[in-house]
């Protein structure tokens, strides 16, 4: 069993808690042999905290599954635990699993144990496709001092996997790195800048291994956003000797308060900024990943989304696509005529990476046909209902997003939007613009929206 493998056995036995990404690291380390000291060494903090955030998930663990579970012995007991699982549900290990009648050469011959495909693609999956020359340019700007990477796009296009590959990339270059996703900060945490660059110092200062200092350097006086850069520049990267990443993921969630929002980008644009003058800053390498769903004005001259190296992931090509299917050990995914196969599922869903994955997930688990799939998948009992509800609440609110949108699907062809309203359903990933005109990015969302127009969705003032 695979450290992924074994973090989807923990999500199983433990499926309220939420992980954090140290405590991920610290699992899979341990899984692969690790002692603290070497992760310790590796993630750049003490051996006793560390040693600490084993002991509280083995105790965890623990309470969940009524053993005694130790780092010497998680292997085995999950390992069990695994077993007695598949056994209960009379399945047995992938290998011994083999293909019986299906009558047609659409399924792969041993059908692999896949991960339900939510989340980011873990560091060691082979489902990872890469998007070159994205992974080359943005592994070659993070080893610049001062740089800045900024990767923005709709939801679900696999930010965060690349987030993590980055810091992955930067670590073993010997980098200190910083991993902050935003929508784990507590809603009061938004409530107003002072509280939310403390809380933003507090977690660099943990993930760095350094104690709090927040109250000998903050002074109300001359105000948050001085504080917080003499907090850094006087204490926090004073400490590290050598290159530190900040990676900063999710930043979409400070969208919804403006003044915060504009507050605090205008915070990172000026300290990169100041990496052209200052060296102390030039240590600092940064990682902005956000989605797009959310329109944020935002003056030039004051934003960090228009400077450094900016990364809009695209969608797959044909040949990504295979490439998937491939992986994952689809049949008719092989020879001349795969990609031929390929047509109905790249025409119903485009080539987004998470609706071609979950599409590849349930082919691959033998739970319903191709044909099967493509009827359902414009419906509210398909596999991509959830998606289809996010996009549906997303444009109820906004009549004017919602008419632009009913124009695009009820056409025949290409329609001509307003320039501010385009960008923001393209944001949304439900458009695509060709010159100055529009159509849906696939039929998913084309059958779908066509329908529910169809049938009884007003939209209000038009």
């Amino acid at each position: 069993m695979m450290a992924d493998e074994a973090l989807a056995v923990l999500d199983t036995i433990l499926p309220d808690y939420s992980f954090s990404n140290l405590q991920e690291t610290v699992f899979c380390e341990v899984w692969e042999g690790k002692t603290y000291a070497e992760i310790a060494e590796s993630c750049g903090y003490e051996h006793s905290y560390i040693r600490d955030v084993g002991f509280k998930l083995w105790q965890r663990l623990s309470v969940a599954l009524k053993q005694k579970v130790t780092k010497s012995n998680v292997r085995s007991v999950l390992r069990r635990y695994s077993r007695a699982q598949l056994s209960s549900l009379g399945i047995y290990s992938y290998h011994d699993r083999i293909k019986t009648s299906f009558g047609n050469s659409l399924y792969p011959a041993l059908v692999p144990e896949l991960d339900f495909p939510s989340g980011p693609v873990p560091l060691n999956s082979n489902l990872y496709i890469e998007r070159p020359p994205i992974e080359a340019l943005t592994y070659a700007e993070v080893r610049k001092p001062g740089s800045l990477i900024h990767i923005k796009g709709p939801r679900q296009k696999g930010k965060t996997s690349l987030v993590r590959r980055i810091v992955a990339y930067a670590k073993k270059q010997g980098f200190r790195t910083v991993t902050l996703s935003l929508h784990r900060a507590d809603s009061q945490v938004f409530t107003n800048l002072d509280k939310f660059l403390r809380w933003f110092c507090a977690n660099v200062s943990r993930q760095l291994g350094l104690s709090l200092q927040l109250d000998h350097y903050w002074d109300s006086e001359i105000g948050s956003k001085v504080s917080c850069t003499t907090y850094f520049e006087d204490y926090l990267l004073e400490q590290v000797d050598r290159p530190i990443v900040i990676a900063l993921d999710e930043v979409n969630q400070i969208f919804e308060y403006p003044e915060l929002s504009r507050d605090f980008l205008s915070l990172l644009r000026s300290w990169y900024e100041d990496a052209r003058e200052l060296e102390i800053w030039q240590n600092v390498r940064w990682v902005i990943a956000h989605a797009t769903d959310v329109y944020v004005p935002l003056k030039l001259n004051q934003s960090p989304f228009n400077v450094g190296l900016a990364i809009k992931l695209p969608e797959f090509t044909n040949e990504q696509v295979l490439d998937l299917a491939q992986r994952h050990g689809l049949n008719w995914a092989k020879g001349d005529q795969a990609m031929k196969r390929l047509a109905p599922l790249v025409t119903m869903v485009g080539r987004c990476p998470s609706l071609i994955r979950l599409a590849l997930y349930h082919l691959t688990k033998q739970d319903l046909s191709l044909e099967q799939l493509l009827d359902e998948a414009p419906t509210q009992t398909g596999i991509y209902s959830n998606y289809l509800r996010y996009y549906l609440a997303a444009l109820l609110p906004h009549p004017d997003l919602l008419a632009a949108f009913k124009e695009v699907v009820m056409a025949t062809e290409s329609v001509e939007l307003e320039a501010l309203t385009a960008y923001k359903l393209e944001s949304l990933g439900l458009i695509k613009i060709r010159g100055n005109r529009a159509t849906s990015s696939c039929e998913l969302y084309r059958l779908f929206f066509r329908n529910q127009f169809l049938n009884g969705i007003r939209v209000s003032g038009y």
